[in-house]
C-alpha cells in the first residue's frame, strides 16, 4: 500500500515537473518589440559609412554671443567678460512648470543691423560670420589694446527641444554645430520603452521654411541622413507606441498571456491527474 502510495506521489511529482516545462517553453515564445539602434543586415565586425559633414552655423541678427577675452590685463579682462558672467535674472510666472527666478548670460546681442557693441573696440559687424571668423575678427581690434589677446566666440542662445516618450523632456544648450541626434536622446535619457523607435520626427526650420522628417532608429537610416547633425532650433519628437494607450504599466502588458499560460497548465495538470487516478 505505501508503495502504491509512492509510486501515486511519484507520478504527480513528473506530471508537475512536465507541466512545469510547459510553462517555461511558453514563456519562453514571448517576444518584446525591438529596440536595438542602428542595426543592419551586414554581417561584417567592421563597416564604413558614408562622411556626413555638419553645416557651419553663422551668426544670425538677435543672436546673443558669449565674447571671453583673456590677456595679461586683469582689469582689462574683468570689464569685457562682464556680460559673460554676469546673468541676466529672469522670472517665471506662478503656475509654470519651475515656476521662479532662473538666470541667462546677458552675453552680446547682435543688433537689427548684425552689429555687436564691444568695450574697448565698439561697433563690429559680425553678421554671417562663422564663430571662429568671429573670434578672428574681435582678436584683431582687441589687439590694438591689449597685448596677445585670446577670443572665444560662442553662442548662449542657441538651443533644441527633445518632447514625447523621452524620460527628460525639456530644452538643452546646443553648444557646437557637431551634436548629433543620438547624443541629444542621450542627453534627454534616452527613451522609454513606450517611445516610438521606428518613428522619430524631427521639425526644422531652414531659411523661414518648416521641415518635418521621420527616421527610423532600428536602422542605420539615421546615420546617413542629413539630419544626423542638430541645428539650433531643432525640435525633436517621440511618439508613443500603441500599447501605450490600452495599459499605463509595461508590466500590464503581460498579465492577460501569464494568466493563459496559468489557466492551461491548471488544466492540463487537472486531465492528466483524473487520468492517472
Amino acid at each position: 500500500m505505501i508503495k502504491m502510495h509512492v509510486y501515486s506521489t511519484f507520478k504527480r511529482l513528473l506530471l508537475l515537473g512536465a507541466v512545469l516545462a510547459i510553462v517555461i517553453e511558453l514563456q519562453s515564445c514571448i517576444t518584446t518589440p525591438p529596440i536595438a539602434y542602428f542595426q543592419t543586415n551586414d554581417s561584417l565586425k567592421f563597416q564604413q559609412l558614408k562622411k556626413i559633414q555638419p553645416i557651419i552655423t553663422r551668426i544670425q541678427r538677435n543672436d546673443i554671443l558669449a565674447i571671453t577675452v583673456g590677456s595679461l590685463s586683469q582689469e582689462s579682462n574683468e570689464i569685457m567678460n562682464f556680460a559673460n558672467v554676469n546673468p541676466l535674472i529672469t522670472t517665471n510666472f506662478s503656475g509654470q512648470q519651475g515656476a521662479g527666478q532662473r538666470s541667462q548670460p546677458l552675453g552680446y546681442l547682435v543688433d537689427s543691423s548684425g552689429h555687436v557693441d564691444v568695450p574697448f573696440v565698439g561697433r563690429l559687424k559680425l553678421v554671417d560670420l562663422t564663430l571662429e571668423e568671429a573670434a578672428n575678427a574681435v582678436k584683431a581690434e582687441v589687439a590694438k589694446s591689449l597685448k596677445a589677446p585670446a577670443i572665444n566666440v560662442r553662442f548662449l542662445n542657441h538651443k533644441f527641444s527633445v518632447l514625447g516618450e523621452v524620460n527628460r523632456p525639456g530644452t538643452y544648450n546646443l553648444l557646437d554645430d557637431r551634436i548629433t541626434l543620438p547624443e541629444a536622446l542621450a542627453t534627454a535619457g534616452d527613451l522609454t520603452v513606450y517611445g516610438s523607435r521606428k518613428n522619430i520626427m524631427i521639425l526644422r526650420e531652414n531659411n523661414g521654411i518648416r521641415e518635418i522628417v521621420r527616421l527610423n532608429l532600428l536602422t542605420q537610416e539615421v546615420l546617413n541622413s542629413p539630419y544626423y547633425y542638430l541645428q539650433n532650433g531643432d525640435l525633436i519628437y517621440i511618439e508613443p507606441i500603441k500599447a501605450k494607450g490600452t495599459f499605463t504599466d509595461q508590466r500590464l502588458q503581460l498579465i492577460p498571456i501569464y494568466t493563459g499560460i496559468t489557466t492551461t497548465a491548471v488544466v492540463v495538470l487537472t486531465l492528466l491527474i483524473n487520468i492517472l487516478k
